[in-house]
């Protein structure tokens, strides 16, 4: 998918761009040494990675209690249910440490600009372009994407989302938004 080396140049293309962050995390993490809190996030992130490499995609980074996933457009379907069973799971797993926490996940799709950057001895993979505002900015209380998103799913994927406005975003059939 997204297999370019650290000496290439930036690349550009469509890719499904997917946010998690941790619900309320800051306020727990003010009550917990930060020996925990890194202990914690070792665990967790091998889950999220586990989860998306597993389905093809790739985690860009962790940001403190937050994450950026991307998957190839052409992955629409697996990143989708990926991106699912990483809020289903990742709560379970919350719930299961009693952190009480939320994974809140929001999905977008369209053209981006990604390659490696930073300093000269330690560039990075990331991506930049209104794709990433755009996913970062849908309104969410558990899992939400794009209209974008949805149009590339197949049908049997759409029937697990349901139209939720304003503004438009699909959540999972049986997600409830006060």
């Amino acid at each position: 998918m997204l297999d370019i080396k650290e000496s290439e140049a930036a690349a550009e293309g469509n890719l499904l761009v997917a946010f998690f962050d941790l619900t309320l995390f800051a306020r727990y993490a003010k009550t917990k040494p930060s020996a925990e809190i890194f202990n914690l996030f070792e665990e967790y992130f091998e889950l999220v990675g586990g989860i998306v490499e597993s389905s093809g995609g790739r985690v860009v980074k962790f940001i403190g209690d937050a994450g950026l996933i991307v998957f190839g457009e052409e992955s629409a379907n697996a990143g989708v249910v990926a991106l699912l069973d990483l809020k289903v799971r990742g709560d379970v797993w919350l719930a299961e440490r009693k952190v009480p926490c939320r994974n809140v996940v929001k999905v977008h799709v369209g053209p981006v600009t990604y390659g490696y950057l930073g300093t000269p001895t330690d560039k990075r993979f990331d991506i930049y372009g209104v794709t990433v505002n755009t996913a970062a900015m849908l309104q969410s209380n558990g899992f939400a994407m794009s209209p974008q998103v949805f149009r590339k799913l197949e049908p049997a994927v759409r029937r697990r989302f349901k139209k939720h406005t304003p503004p438009i975003t699909y959540i999972p059939v049986d997600e409830r938004h006060g």
